[in-house]
Order: C-alpha cells, then sequence, then structure tokens
C-alpha cells in the first residue's frame, strides 16, 4: 500500500471511529428520502425513474458535504495535528490526495446506500437503468467537486465554522452560475460567448447532462478537471500557511 493508501485507509477508518458516520449517513439518507418521495411526489408522479430523487442532490450536497469537509484541515490545525502529519514521511500533494479520496470515498458509500430507491423503482416498473447508473455516476463527480471545495476552504481557517460558510457559498455559486436569474445579470451587456461560459461553470449543467443517461468526455472532464484545481488550491493554500 502506498503512502497515499496509507493515509486514505487512515482517514476513512476515522469516520466509522465517531459518531460523524452514522450521522452523515443517517441525515443523508433520511433527506434523500423525503425529497424523493414527498417533495419529489415519487408514487404521484406515475413513472418508473429515479428523476425526483436525483434532482435534490446538488441541494443536499450544498449542505451536507461542507459539513463534512469543514473538518478536513481545520480540525488539524486547530488541533496542531498539522504539525504532525508533515513530520511524517509523506509530501503534501499525498496528504491532501489521502485526505481527499477518504472522505470522498465516505461519500460515495453514503450515496450507495441509497439502493433501496434503485431496487423500488424496478419493483414497481422498468426504469432504464443506464440512465439510473449514468446519473449516480454524475451524483458521485458532483459530490467529489463539493468536497474538492470544502478541502480548500478548510485549509484557509481553523474555524470550522467559517469553513463550512464559505464553502456553502462558493458552492451555492457553481450551483446557481448556470441558473437564468444569474444569467439574466449578464445578458443584458455580456456577449453570448461569456453567458455560455458562466453557464459552463454550473455543477446543474454537467450533471443534468449525465442524469438524462447521455456520458459526455465533456462533463466527465469538467468535473475530474474542477476537483484537480481545488486540491491544487489546497495544497498552496497549506503550504503558504506552512511558511507564516
Amino acid at each position: 500500500m502506498g503512502r497515499i493508501g496509507v493515509i486514505f485507509k487512515r482517514e476513512l477508518i476515522g469516520y466509522f471511529a465517531t459518531p460523524i458516520a452514522a450521522v452523515f449517513i443517517i441525515i443523508f439518507l433520511m433527506l434523500a428520502g423525503a425529497f424523493t418521495f414527498y417533495l419529489g411526489d415519487f408514487f404521484a408522479r406515475g413513472q418508473a425513474d429515479l428523476i425526483p430523487f436525483f434532482d435534490f442532490h446538488p441541494w443536499l450536497y450544498l449542505v451536507l458535504i461542507p459539513a463534512l469537509a469543514m473538518r478536513l484541515w481545520a480540525e488539524e490545525r486547530r488541533g496542531g495535528t498539522i504539525e504532525l502529519l508533515f513530520t511524517l514521511p509523506v509530501t503534501l500533494w499525498e496528504a491532501v490526495a489521502g485526505k481527499f479520496l477518504a472522505a470522498w470515498c465516505f461519500t460515495g458509500i453514503a450515496l450507495a446506500l441509497t439502493f433501496p430507491t434503485w431496487i423500488t423503482v424496478n419493483i414497481l416498473g422498468e426504469p432504464d437503468n443506464g440512465v439510473i447508473l449514468t446519473s449516480y455516476l454524475g451524483s458521485f463527480l458532483m459530490a467529489g467537486g463539493f468536497m474538492a471545495i470544502g478541502s480548500c476552504v478548510s485549509a484557509l481557517t481553523k474555524n470550522q465554522v467559517i469553513a463550512f460558510v464559505i464553502s456553502v457559498v462558493v458552492g451555492l455559486g457553481f450551483v446557481l452560475s448556470g441558473f437564468p436569474m444569474v444569467l439574466d445579470v449578464f445578458s443584458g451587456w455580456a456577449p453570448q460567448f461569456l453567458l455560455e461560459l458562466i453557464s459552463s461553470f454550473s455543477f446543474l449543467t454537467h450533471f443534468n447532462a449525465l442524469s438524462r443517461g447521455v456520458i459526455d468526455v465533456r462533463d466527465l472532464v469538467y468535473f475530474l478537471s474542477l476537483i484537480g484545481f481545488w486540491l491544487f488550491a489546497t495544497a498552496l493554500m497549506l503550504e503558504w500557511k506552512k511558511a507564516e
């Protein structure tokens, strides 16, 4: 096992060694179910699909993932354990990647535990399981985007509450950038290519494409590039704080 794997294992086990895992997973599953079956009118729609289920994922992640990510580095800095981490025979990049992958994997576990909803829709009808599978892929990638943003913000401050609030605000910007109400602000004076550029940064633009069952390389590249950028920013932020 490489050094990234060691950190990954240490962090992932750490989630399940505390109440964090149970609390996060229970809240995620309860809210996902409530939004799907009540706000999404799952049964009243009379259609065998999981559109109401996935439609609420961006908003669930907007709140829940910053709550999970705020401790990634803020807790290490507040407790002084970050200095101990840097004395270990691991590079900064390995530490950033290991911690992020553990948090992302943990989120993936919570997402995978929603499988009863997938089973339910197959019992009730004959859904397009290929579309559902790509929707899960899009949801997982979007969760990684939110987590990478939260990781970077967590490296910025020792205060977890501040890290949470800033992560939510930044994440909201990436969600709303494709909304008409946001684009209307620029439509009166900005050229069309700028409107398309702003819209292309929206999580919803790329997630909705995947949730329709279309695997476009551009959507995959978007999420992976976004994750890479924010992890790079995390490393730079930690390097800057380390030099203070």
